[in-house]
Parts: C-alpha cells; sequence; structure tokens
C-alpha cells in the first residue's frame, strides 16, 4: 500500500474505511520491504507508531479529530524526540536518546500525527548530498545511483518513494528545497521565525527554520498550519498570528504578478532544467498571471557569504559537543584537554570539522572585519535586492536547483562543486524570506524543481501559487519506479 495524499488519507479515516492503525501498518511494511534500498531511515518506531495510531483512532471515534489526525510522517533526525534516538546523522550523537520533545513534534503529535521514524540526514545537516551522514547516503527513488539532495535527504526520499505522505525537514541553506527538486516532491520553508527551533539541534542559528517535504502545496499548508506559531522557549520564534493557509490556497492567480530574476538563468543552470521551468511560466501566465523581470544584482554573493555566515554560526554551536555532557566520549583521553580533541575527531565527519575549522577562522582575531562583518554586510544587499523586488511582484519564480539529481560520489571531492548546489536556494535563507521547491517537469527520467520565494511572513500567498500551478499540472502525482531490489517482494 502506497500512502496518498493527506487530504484523501483524512477523508477516508473520518469516514472509517481504514483505521489509523491499519494505514500505520501498511506504512511500516512499505519502510521494512523499501528502505533497505533506499537507506532513508536511522530509526523506525514501530511500537510507539501503533501505540499512537491506536490514541488516534480512539479520537476519530470520539469525533475529536483534527484533519491530521491518524496521518503518518517521519520526522527528520534533528528534531528531538522523547525516548527516541536523535543523531543528527553523527557519530558524536549516535547513542543520544532525547529527554524531550522539540516544539514541532510537540505540535503535530497534539495535532494526532503518527510518527513513524526518524529519516537520514547530512550530518547535523551539513551537506547537499546526504552523503555526510555517519549512517551512510541516502539513495534517490528516481534513480538509486543518484543523490536525493541534502540535508533532508531522508525526509525527501521517504515522501517521494510513498513511504509516508509528508516528513518534516529543516532548510539552513535549501536543505529542504533541493532534496524536494531532486526527488520530485514538494518541499516548503517558511519564513525564519515562523516556526519554533526549540529543540532543533542548531546548525546556523540566524538561518536554520523548520519545513515540510511533502506531495503538493496543499499538503504542505495543512502541516504547516499545525507547526508555525510563537514559542515562548525559542528566542528567535516571532509572536505572529499565523493565517489560514488552507483558505488561501483558492485564490485565482488572475492578477498576481510573478517575477522573474535573469541571474537565475545563468551559464551554470543546465538546459533542460531551464527549459522545465519556463515551461512553468507559461502555465503560470495561462493561469492569468503577469510574468515580470526582476533583478538580483547582489544574488552572485549568496554561496560566499552563506559559507561564510553558517560556518561561523556552526564553529559556536558545535562547541558544546565536548565528549563531557552527552554524545561520543573518546575511551583514549589521559586529560581533559586531550579528552576535548579525542572526542570532536572521533566524533565529527570531515564536512562538520570543514565547516568548524572555516568558521573559528573567519571569527579569529585579524580575520572577523575582513571575513565575518563583510559577510553580513553583503548578506544586508542580498536581502534589500528581494524586498526591492517585492515591492512590484507577489512572488519569484526560477530553478531551485543548476541541476537534476546527480551521481553518488560525483561531487564528493570538490567540496565547493557541492556548495554550487544551493546558488539558487541560500538567499532565501540569508533573507529570511519563505520558499517552496514544486515539480514541474523531467530532464530525462530525473525531476526538475521550480521555485517560488515571497514576502517575509507572506507564506499565504507562495502556498497558493503553488498550489494554482499544481492544480494545472499533474507533475507532483508522478511517481518513481519501484527500487528493482524491492520488487515481487509483497
Amino acid at each position: 500500500m502506497e500512502t496518498g495524499d493527506i487530504a484523501a488519507l483524512a477523508r477516508a479515516l473520518r469516514k472509517r474505511e481504514v483505521s489509523s492503525r491499519e494505514l500505520t501498518e501498511a506504512t511500516l511494511q512499505r519502510i521494512e520491504r523499501l528502505d533497505p534500498v533506499l537507506n532513508a531511515f536511522i530509526t523506525v518506531t514501530a511500537g510507539q507508531a501503533l501505540a499512537a495510531a491506536d490514541a488516534a483512532d480512539r479520537r476519530l471515534a470520539r469525533g475529536e479529530a483534527t484533519a491530521l489526525t491518524g496521518i503518518p510522517i517521519a520526522h527528520k533526525d534533528i528534531f528531538c524526540t522523547r525516548g527516541v534516538l536523535t543523531t543528527c546523522g553523527s557519530k558524536m550523537l549516535a547513542n543520544f536518546v532525547a529527554p524531550y520533545d522539540a516544539a514541532i513534534v510537540e505540535r503535530l503529535a497534539a495535532a494526532g500525527v503518527v510518527s513513524v521514524g526518524k529519516t537520514n540526514m547530512d550530518e547535523f545537516a551539513m551537506g547537499s548530498s546526504n552523503e555526510t551522514s555517519f549512517f551512510g547516503p541516502v539513495r534517490n527513488p528516481w534513480d538509486p545511483e543518484r543523490s536525493p539532495g541534502g540535508s533532508s535527504g531522508g525526509s525527501a526520499a521517504v515522501v517521494a518513494a510513498g513511504l509516508v505522505p509528508a516528513a518534516t525537514g529543516t532548510d539552513t541553506g535549501g536543505s529542504i528545497r533541493q532534496p524536494a527538486a531532486l526527488a520530485g516532491i514538494t518541499g516548503f520553508k517558511p519564513s525564519y521565525g515562523r516556526c519554533s527551533r526549540y529543540g532543533m539541534i542548531a546548525f546556523a542559528s540566524s538561518l536554520d527554520q523548520a519545513g515540510i517535504l511533502a506531495r503538493s502545496a496543499a499538503d504542505a499548508a495543512l502541516l504547516i498550519t499545525a507547526m508555525a506559531g510563537f514559542d515562548p522557549r525559542d528566542s528567535t520564534s516571532v509572536d505572529a498570528p499565523v493565517p489560514d493557509y488552507v483558505a488561501a490556497l483558492d485564490r485565482p492567480l488572475a492578477g498576481r504578478r510573478i517575477g522573474v530574476p535573469p541571474q537565475f538563468f545563468d551559464a551554470g543552470l543546465d538546459p533542460q532544467c531551464a527549459a522545465r521551468v519556463r515551461e512553468a511560466l507559461q502555465v503560470f501566465a495561462g493561469l492569468g498571471a503577469e510574468i515580470v523581470e526582476v533583478a538580483l544584482p547582489n544574488l552572485a554573493l549568496s554561496v560566499p557569504t552563506y559559507y561564510i555566515v553558517a560556518p561561523a554560526e556552526a564553529s559556536s554551536n558545535l562547541a558544546r559537543f565536548d565528549g563531557v555532557r552527552f554524545g561520543h566520549r573518546s575511551t583514549a583521553a589521559g586529560s581533559l584537554e586531550e579528552l576535548y580533541k579525542r572526542s570532536r575527531q572521533e566524533g565529527f565527519g570531515a564536512e562538520v570539522k570543514r565547516r568548524i575549522m572555516t568558521g573559528t577562522y573567519v571569527l579569529s582575531a585579524g580575520y572577523y572585519d575582513a571575513y565575518y562583518l563583510q559577510a553580513q554586510k553583503a548578506r544586508q544587499l542580498i536581502a534589500g535586492d528581494l524586498r526591492r523586488a517585492f515591492e512590484s511582484v507577489d512572488v519569484i519564480a526560477g530553478p531551485t536547483t543548476p541541476t537534476p539529481a546527480f551521481r553518488l560520489g560525483e561531487k564528493t571531492e570538490d567540496p565547493v562543486q557541492m556548495y554550487l548546489n544551493d546558488i539558487y536556494t541560500i538567499a532565501v535563507n540569508l533573507a529570511g524570506v519563505p520558499g517552496i521547491s514544486i515539480p514541474c517537469g523531467f530532464a530525462g527520467h530525473l525531476p526538475v524543481g521550480l521555485q517560488l520565494i515571497g514576502p517575509a511572513f507572506d507564506e499565504a500567498t507562495v502556498l497558493n501559487v503553488a498550489h494554482q500551478y499544481q492544480l494545472a499540472t499533474d507533475w507532483h502525482r508522478r511517481r518513481p519506479p519501484q527500487p528493482a531490489a524491492a520488487r515481487g517482494a509483497r
């Protein structure tokens, strides 16, 4: 049984055509059959999931269900979950059992969702291919020899393969939208501060934001409605009303203005990706939207700016992993200083070490002004470009990634080439605005993603434009072939 979209599942649950237990059992069976091919789960919580499903069925029987009650989902393994391993894809936390739930986990549980487990990810969310995970790479359901993207690659793969209808993710520089594009699904990052970061293990505190990977913008709207809202436990949480995202989906596109920056169509963009995005723009025009050119002159500064700001914040955030209080502790240390050194040397992978060293360097005496301060100035230029663009357009459209999914191992020896995968997504995080990636066609047998970006705290418009496109097309309904190793294993 492949999971369908959330609205259809919710209707079936309310009509008692299927129980949450039956749905959860089918989900767990599909995970058992297909995940050995994908390596998308780090932990499967079958016992807890079935108990939550039984509770959801009782809630449904009492007529107390929400739109999400009884729906199985998965959580990226960066969110703390009480009594469950929370590893961040790292040896450093390979034995860490969280003593509390992250705010996102709490809110979705309160809405009645059933968590079936924790998904694989790039170590501490540092990566664009899900190859830096201590637990091995995730494979793309469209082609198991290719990457599903990262860092939320596990969440993208389980949704694309139909293991669950949706999964949580985090987006620091494109880590929801990029894997959504490479896996042919919908990935939504709300504005910075819209969803609580409490209990989400930090990578770069001024950039990280929780979001959703799902089949459609309509499903994303349902889940974000439950996830969003002020949380006094998170100092970066914004105390602002949460709109009715679902009600906003049905607004027609007539009169909408969609901006297209020429900077998105540079020499590094794969020609087939460019063609699919331009075809999507014609769909918007056919729906009554006006397509206009807007300028983002400082877009080229996004990658170098991000790879100064994010490592600088990571070097500070990851200092807590010292082998003393929690996480991996070296058994070969003879002194406290050696304990710190050996625990970090043994516990962190190469990419995490690279970013810690980069961040420490740009924050050090003599280099702070030359690198970190200049990066913060560039960040303001990028944010200013977006603010000016939104004075004349409702959303900005363009490609999500420069290429379709690349082969595993293809970019691991060249960090700069790997970093350039996020060239179109990073500006959204630097400016703190919402963005979504939706499928818009194929390059050969591989999906292509269209990115839509909106003004800060206007998630409703981004979701509306994406939903209207998905009503007019069926790219988001295309499914990858069943992995070869799983065929006949029913």
